[in-house]
């Protein structure tokens, strides 16, 4: 089935808010600690053990493989910016940014090729694609529903 750009660009924007409230949601409670003091306790929270150490460096990673494509796609695509998605990335969160660069690269394409579609999806990719989000979404609605 095809999808078109604007339903792709949903998809991602619905991904943008979905991480955007959970992983801030999470983050509000650094903040009463003071920007030095929220980014210290954080970080020591984030090398509590080595499942989150796992976590951790398994996003970095990752990351840094993601920021490279970016980088090398805005450029590519000739789309500015591109390093303000890293900085917000790295400040804000990483899978609030990078939906957002997606919702915006899919723009560029479109204004290149108007009435493209972006892409084939079978049932099961879409089967998938929706579990994934619905089991994504209910951890994160569990862990903002844990308070410690």
């Amino acid at each position: 089935m095809p999808i078109s750009r604007k339903a792709l660009c949903f998809a991602y924007g619905l991904i943008a808010v979905l991480a955007f409230v959970g992983t801030w949601g999470n983050g509000l409670p650094y903040l009463s600690l003071g920007f030095v003091g929220a980014n210290v306790q954080f970080w020591t929270d984030a090398a509590v053990n080595p499942a989150s150490r796992f976590l951790t460096l398994d996003i970095f990673f990752f990351g840094l493989a993601v920021f490279t494509w970016m980088v090398l796609e805005a450029r590519r695509l000739g789309m500015r910016g591109v390093w303000l998605y890293l900085l917000f990335g790295t400040v804000v969160a990483i899978s609030v940014t990078v939906p957002i660069f997606l919702i915006n690269r899919e723009r560029t394409l479109a204004a290149r090729e108007p009435g493209s579609a972006a892409g084939t999806l079978g049932m099961f990719d879409i089967v998938g694609l929706v579990l994934l989000t619905v089991g994504f979404a209910v951890y994160a609605a569990m862990t903002l529903l844990h308070r410690q």
